[in-house]
């Protein structure tokens, strides 16, 4: 159930916030004339040995006269949604660890400002009160219930920002499941409940089907799992109005040992979080969804593991996709470009006018950037130029690699027609990228997404979380900037 938002155009005072318990005030950049529990704020910052600039930088928590918690947080004209959600996510943390199911948000500023502050700091409020999943004996999560907005009430409702908030809770709830409990076949499960509850249409593409078709990329990774329940999902909205094609593709890998090259326990460790990228294109398909866009959306996702056993794939072998391209094997731990291949295959087939895949794919991609952006490329120049600015948009920052074919000389095979990796590291996600670039048919346009911040110590942007969500805000924001593109 959404937050229940309650507003009030008024400029809050000490006396309407005595019955409050947890507050945040969201100032500009001169100290407000009518500001709430001044003194208190002063008094702790010279105790600190701060100012009130400072807060634009480090948010201050302070204990007030009625037993109640207030966090301030100063917001100037000039931030990126980037930077405003971050610094609302550290002034509302002291408050939601407190397990607050109540809160309200003060505002200050002009118009213009008030409304941007407002919005965002209830998106940080609202998708950092979802519950994730958790087997501790004590459950100590309370939800927030109620936010009391004040100083600014909007025209419009928040249906955006609870459907975002949706799908990002979807998102990291699917991603942090144990491995145990979401084997493909309980994921293939929970996806066909949740498709009949939206009303999507649903198919799936087993492990005997895609044998019979060829699709011996995704096939030679799920043959080595036993039982055999990998398979290739499709799920589809289609509303009357729909005035464009989409297809979402997302790789979801339950739990990913690295097959043959065995992954050593560090690095094994989380790898049940290599299914993020189709818990990504699920949450968008949610959140696009409940806004009811405009566009028919085909989201494929590519449900298996990489287990290691007597019929798992190996090194040097040859299989062949769906589209008939031999592959030549050079590491068993690069099996999320495998599944994705036949994936990418069957969604371009369907003849798409933009398509979106998502993938935690290369360790590359977060030697480039580290984990606090992802990485894009596209076979679209302007796809890629368009995605930077829907990822300053969301808040969810994303950067362009390059797509250039001289890159794909190096997965050059002499037995087959590519090499599905080389042994050599280097420009990893580019070479994946041209990899998967071979698979799509019919010239589609397509956007290439590696989730090198999918999770990140201590929460990123908007969520506090390690497991964040990224990309299910990006991929809203890119989807509504394709609808309305002419």
């Amino acid at each position: 159930m959404p937050v229940k938002l309650v507003q009030n155009a008024e400029i809050c005072s000490e006396k309407t916030l005595n019955s409050e318990k947890h507050i945040l005030f969201i100032m500009s950049e001169e100290v407000p004339s009518k500001l709430p529990f001044v003194d208190n704020l002063q008094a702790k910052l010279k105790r600190m040995g701060s100012e009130y600039q400072d807060l634009n930088k480090t948010p201050v928590a302070v204990d007030l006269p009625n037993n109640s918690l207030a966090s301030f947080v100063l917001l100037k004209e000039n931030l990126t949604v980037f930077q405003r959600h971050s610094l609302l996510r550290k002034a509302m943390k002291p408050l939601l660890d407190e397990r607050a199911t109540e809160l309200a948000i003060c505002v200050f500023g002009n118009e213009v400002n008030k409304e941007a502050n407002a919005c965002a700091a209830y998106y940080v409020a609202t998708a950092n009160s979802v519950a994730l999943p958790s087997k501790k004996a004590k459950n100590e999560h309370k939800p927030l219930t109620k936010v009391s907005l004040y100083g600014y009430q909007a025209t419009h409702n928040y249906d955006y920002v609870n459907a975002r908030v949706a799908g990002n809770a979807l998102c990291r709830q699917l991603t942090v499941t144990p491995p145990n409990e979401l084997t493909p076949r309980l994921y293939r499960q929970k996806i066909a409940l949740l498709a009949k509850e939206m009303g999507w249409s649903h198919q799936e593409y087993d492990m005997a089907t895609l044998k019979k078709m060829g699709a011996g990329a995704f096939y030679a990774v799920g043959q080595g799992s036993d039982p055999q329940d990998a398979a290739i999902v499709r799920l589809s909205y289609q509303p009357s109005n729909a005035s464009k094609h989409i297809a979402l593709v997302g790789k979801g890998i339950c739990f990913d040992t690295g097959g043959h090259n065995l992954k050593p326990a560090k690095y094994m460790q989380g790898m049940h979080e290599d299914m993020n990228g189709s818990a990504v294109a699920l949450g968008i398909l949610l959140a696009a969804s409940q806004q009811q866009l405009s566009a028919r959306i085909d989201c494929w996702l590519a449900i298996a593991q990489n287990h290691i056993g007597p019929l798992a794939y190996k090194q040097n072998d040859v299989v062949t996709s769906l589209n008939g391209t031999s592959i030549e094997i050079v590491h068993t731990d690069a099996e999320g470009r495998m599944v994705l291949a036949d994936t990418l295959t069957l969604a371009s087939r369907e003849k798409p006018e933009f398509m979106m895949d998502f993938a935690t794919l290369t360790g590359s991609m977060i030697s480039a950037l580290g984990d606090r952006m992802s990485g894009i490329i596209s076979n679209r120049p302007e796809l890629a130029c368009k995605a930077v600015g829907a990822g300053s948009k969301a808040g969810e920052r994303v950067h362009a690699f390059p797509f250039d074919e001289d890159y794909e000389s190096d997965l050059d095979s002499d037995i087959a027609d590519i090499k599905q990796c080389t042994l050599d590291g280097g420009a990893d996600h580019i070479h994946a990228a041209r990899f998967l670039g071979r698979f799509i048919e019919n010239d589609v346009p397509w956007l290439h997404v590696d989730l090198s911040s999918a999770n990140r110590k201590g929460g990123l942007g908007a969520i506090m979380a390690d497991t964040n969500g990224f990309g299910v805000g990006f991929g809203l924001e890119m989807l509504h900037s394709v609808l309305s593109a002419p």
